[in-house]
């Protein structure tokens, strides 16, 4: 154990004793476009213009031609996949390290998540065990740009092209995250945006879909998808639908908050990308912990910051330097999630339908212990820190501060 400065927990100074940085998220902006909205005299995206607009600026600022709006990331990611043709007894190879709603779209369609390991560092998909996980009944793979980090695309892409497979990018946490000069959500067949309350822009709940191929046929699957299989296109409407689709549309007032809020995009992205930046090479020399690995010609938008630790360094449990680091006055939690997500009971008992196996009967899919090794270790051993855009460069700065003194504290 170091012969350092007191940690607070034991009667020393705190590091942090200044308030966290705040700011309004909400403002005039986003109430002049409701009231437009509402002069509409109707909330109906098909009707009104906030959803066109907000769809045709973000498809302006991501230098693409076609997008669809939903009620939320989760449905869009069910878009995402019923445009991609997902079916019955397919097989999606995701990530063990998510959101549920991840996984969600592809039970609904009645598929089967397959779950592939993770870099230990960069806490995304690892292509090599991607392709382990293929069998004849692999159609897509999904993969989720965790924390605005980067999954690397290249060699993905690849594997799906060798396999004949769809890829959909999962970019709830990833906004203007950029990999080798790309945005996320451009590279793959789809992009899979979320704009509820917890995202770099909210606009309460709601999503978006990029249709990359630039093909009207897809655009036009893909939209009908979201509005139950009609199409509604221009003066254009068709309610006989060929197939089973959900609604998942955006409502007017969604569209009008996203307008506003997509004007604040580049300065929140850039603002969490430089205070995100700071905190790894502000922990990187640490001996006793290991940073967010991002490829040198790649942008995080860090929705939020992750440590592991080395507990073999450490003269501490991860419980107990959590406890310490917030006495100093640093918000944290343990992982991300507190399990990968195929320790689930929902997958433990095999049971997505109550008293039903089906569709994991049509699989040979196991979700033992053990099947993702990375992953569990990460979770494992993660620390998270929250990152803000309104937070201060002296917040940043406390931050490491406060996770140097425990971690040196600590460091055997």
């Amino acid at each position: 154990m170091g012969t350092l400065t007191k940690l607070a927990i034991h009667g020393g100074n705190k590091t942090k004793t200044t308030p966290f940085g705040t700011g309004k998220r909400f403002g005039l902006e986003e109430a002049k476009e409701l009231l437009e909205a509402l002069e509409q005299n109707t909330l109906f995206y098909h009707f009104g213009g906030k959803v066109k607009q907000f769809l045709s600026d973000f498809n302006e600022r991501y230098g693409i031609t076609y997008s669809v709006a939903t009620s939320s990331g989760t449905s869009a990611l069910h878009v995402a996949l019923g445009a991609a043709g997902v079916s019955v007894g397919d097989e999606v190879i995701t990530s063990p390290i998510t959101d549920q709603g991840t996984v969600i779209g592809i039970l609904y369609q009645n598929a089967i998540p397959v779950f592939a390991d993770l870099e230990p560092h960069t806490y995304n998909l690892d292509p090599k065990s991607i392709e382990s996980k293929i069998t004849p009944k692999t159609k897509a793979i999904l993969v989720v740009h965790l924390a605005g980090n980067p999954c690397d695309m290249d060699p993905i892409m690849e594997i799906a092209a060798k396999y004949n497979l769809k890829v959909i990018e999962d970019c709830a946490q990833a906004y203007l995250t950029e990999y080798k000069g790309r945005l996320t959500g451009t590279i793959g067949d789809y992009g899979c945006f979320s704009t509820n309350d917890f995202k770099h822009i909210s606009t309460g709940d709601g999503g978006i879909v990029t249709v990359n191929s630039g093909l009207e046929e897809d655009y036009i699957r893909t939209h009908a998808f979201a509005d139950k299989n009609y199409e509604r296109i221009g003066n254009v409407v068709n309610r006989t639908p060929k197939s089973l689709a959900p609604n998942y549309r955006m409502t007017e007032l969604q569209g009008a908050v996203g307008i506003a809020q997509l004007k604040k995009l580049d300065w929140i992205c850039d603002r969490r990308n430089k205070l995100g930046t700071a905190l790894n090479d502000g922990l990187k020399d640490l001996p006793a912990l290991t940073t967010m690995d991002i490829r040198e010609d790649s942008k995080c938008t860090y929705w939020f910051y992750m440590f592991r630790l080395l507990e073999d360094k450490l003269s501490c449990t991860r419980e107990q330097f959590c406890e310490a680091l917030l006495a100093e006055g640093i918000p944290n939690r343990q992982g991300y999630i507190p399990d990968v997500v195929y320790m689930q009971p929902m997958f433990q008992k095999q049971e997505a339908y109550l008293g039903s196996n089906f569709p994991f009967n049509l699989s040979e899919t196991d979700y033992n212990r053990g099947s993702c090794p990375q992953a569990e270790n990460i979770l494992n051993t993660a620390v998270q820190v929250p990152i803000n855009e309104f937070y201060t460069d002296q917040d940043i700065q406390d931050t490491i501060a406060a996770i140097r003194k425990v971690a040196q504290y600590y460091t055997k």
